[in-house]
């Protein structure tokens, strides 16, 4: 930032959770500072297929759901999400850009990322739902888009039973998984 005279802000989230980070799969590193990464693919290639998104302590929690959909012979892409805020923001300057008149923007780059998935997309965080939701203009057309966060404050209970309590565990990812693949939109 200094030597390149950048006014950028880095952060880290500190956590109180021991949980072994996975290695980076090769080519990733733009990725993972534009905002996410596709983390990798699990159960068959064809068929029935999910995407799957997460960050934080959470991802854990998605790549066990993956392993379990796949488990079920359901196909899954899982991305790892570095920032939200970031991907929200450089969709927001392509919306700026392209009602402005630019036509050298390009597709924002999460939608970019989740072209190459198929299936409904389902967010998986430990902030509030409102922090996926900061990406949702940006979903590919015609893909479903559901938010899993820990909305609410004031509970106390262990880990998982939290986890469990606010549906971003892994059973309550695979649960909604699995009823978006069933979902209808005519039928609410």
């Amino acid at each position: 930032m200094l030597v390149e005279q950048k006014d950028v802000f880095y952060y880290v989230t500190l956590m109180n959770e021991n949980y072994a980070n996975p290695d980076l799969p090769e080519g990733v590193n733009e990725g993972v500072l534009r905002g996410g990464y596709h983390f990798g693919s699990y159960g068959p290639k064809e068929g029935r297929r999910v995407t799957l998104l997460g960050s934080g302590a959470i991802f854990t929690e998605v790549v066990l759901a993956a392993q379990q959909l796949a488990e079920r012979g359901i196909g899954v892409d899982v991305y790892s999400i570095t920032s939200w805020s970031e991907l929200a923001r450089e969709g927001v300057a392509c919306e700026k850009s392209k009602l402005s008149g630019d036509t050298k923007r390009e597709i924002p780059f999460v939608t970019q990322q989740l072209t190459t998935s198929q299936g409904p997309i389902i967010a998986a965080t430990d902030y509030v739902r409102g922090v996926p939701e900061s990406i949702r203009a940006f979903v590919p057309t015609g893909r479903s888009y559901v938010t899993l966060g820990t909305d609410g404050f004031g509970r106390s209970d262990t880990r998982a039973a939290l986890r469990a309590y606010f549906n971003v565990d892994a059973a309550s990812i695979v649960k909604t998984a699995l009823g978006s693949l069933h979902y209808q939109p005519d039928s609410c």
